[in-house]
């Protein structure tokens, strides 16, 4: 695809109803969203019989809790292609292998598509006053392009999460989550490995989710007792 068709599509991508707060520091954030397009099928012009239609597409945006990572974790990943570990590989090389930074995790869940009647705006504008009278604060109104409505998405997504930063490192400074081990790894790491040990005791996470996280970190040696004491305290 070309790239411009991608930069107009973020280019005329509009927030006509940004959610109420900020993207939560501590826990996972759910934003519903309604995204809405002008239809990309052809209106005849001298056609008086069709009226001005609107596209709206539901859906959720479930953001992880934000977590303190290094170039170095991010290497260790799974499910990246080839060219994304080789750009992971890079920052390793540019700012080192422990250079902290903070990594939001997304999933989008659509929940459906619907064509109305009404020009755009007007349609926004009806959503926005039914949401304000169910006094809903993290649901948004986004404009977009048709074809590209997920490109609009995603520019929505990435303007949240930059203007929800700096509300969430001064969270996790106060916290003390911000501070990096003589072994390079972030304490932020260490309270989310500390919350993965609770949760797997209450059979409220996998061990592999755990496991696996203690190998990105190269910490499995050190963690190993309290991993399989686990399974025998079951």
């Amino acid at each position: 695809m070309d790239d411009s068709l991608i930069f107009k599509a973020v280019a005329n991508t509009r927030i006509l109803r940004p959610p109420k707060q900020r993207l939560a520091t501590f826990g996972i954030t759910n934003i519903d969203y309604y995204l809405l397009t002008t239809p990309s099928y052809p209106v005849e012009e001298d056609d008086t019989s069709s009226q001005m239609e609107t596209v709206i597409r539901e859906g959720k945006v479930i953001v992880q809790q934000p977590r303190i990572v290094t170039p170095y974790y991010l290497t260790r990943l799974e499910g990246f292609s080839d060219e994304a570990k080789r750009y992971f590989s890079l920052l390793v090389d540019r700012y080192g292998s422990q250079a902290p930074g903070l990594m939001y995790a997304y999933k989008n869940e659509s929940k459906g598509l619907n064509i109305v009647p009404g020009e755009l705006h007007t349609v926004a504008q009806n959503i926005s006053q039914q949401l304000d009278k169910d006094k809903t604060k993290l649901t948004t109104i986004i404009q977009g392009e048709d074809t590209l409505w997920d490109v609009s998405l995603l520019k929505f997504i990435y303007d949240l999460t930059r203007h929800s930063l700096q509300g969430n490192l001064s969270d996790l400074g106060s916290q003390g989550r911000l501070g990096i081990g003589t072994d390079g790894v972030p304490s932020d790491a260490r309270f989310y490995i500390e919350e993965l040990f609770s949760k797997t005791l209450r059979d409220e996470a996998d061990p592999k989710e755990l496991k696996d996280e203690l190998e990105r970190w190269e910490l499995f040696n050190e963690y190993q007792d309290r991993f399989f004491a686990l399974f025998k305290k079951k």
